[in-house]
């Protein structure tokens, strides 16, 4: 049971309405619907329903979950293995749930899925995923690399790329930190 009540659309205020509007209208609800980001009810699902407690922080959070899942350069299955490390490292059922499905339709095994979460990193033929991977256990484990890991990392990624995944670590675990305090599932 959430620790917040979701709320239907008119039960939201013009602030609140308009997060909510760019979320359920906005890249998320294009598209196919892998899973529901709004109940019978209308309220949203999942992490969404607590941006909208503040609304200009909200905003904010969710455009840069847009920018993130449809922006970026990192390639779909990139991304997604980056998510699903974040959400076993922070044991994040709903964003484990949410994203398998869209991992899988990236192309991932059901044995690749199984291994990212239990917490480990599944065998990688790709160069670049494998090191998409390495990058994003390190940030996971500790946060810091030494400057011959870094090395090795952008012989392999772009600087972009490597901020990316730091990007796509920090907006998860924001949401991950969201969904504990608020009991969200």
């Amino acid at each position: 049971m959430s620790r917040i009540p979701g709320r239907r659309p008119d039960e939201l205020d013009p602030d609140e309405r308009a997060v909510y509007d760019a979320i359920a209208g906005g890249p998320r609800a294009a598209g196919p619907q892998l899973f529901p980001i709004t109940d019978d009810d209308g309220a949203l699902r999942g992490p969404f329903g607590a941006m909208l407690l503040q609304p200009a922080l909200g905003d904010a959070l969710q455009r840069l979950g847009t920018a993130v899942r449809y922006r970026g350069i990192l390639t779909d299955r990139c991304r997604e293995l980056v998510i699903l490390q974040v959400a076993a490292h922070w044991e994040s059922g709903f964003e484990q749930r949410s994203h398998e499905l869209i991992a899988a339709r990236a192309g991932f095994t059901e044995a690749e899925l199984r291994t990212l979460a239990e917490g480990g990193v599944p065998a990688l033929d790709d160069p670049a995923e494998a090191a998409v991977a390495r990058a994003a256990d390190l940030l996971l484990a500790g946060g810091r690399l030494p400057d011959e890991t870094y090395g090795e990392l952008r012989g392999a990624l772009s600087e972009a790329e490597l901020f990316e995944i730091a990007t796509v670590i920090g907006y998860y675990a924001t949401l991950a930190l969201q969904m504990r305090l608020f009991a969200v599932e």
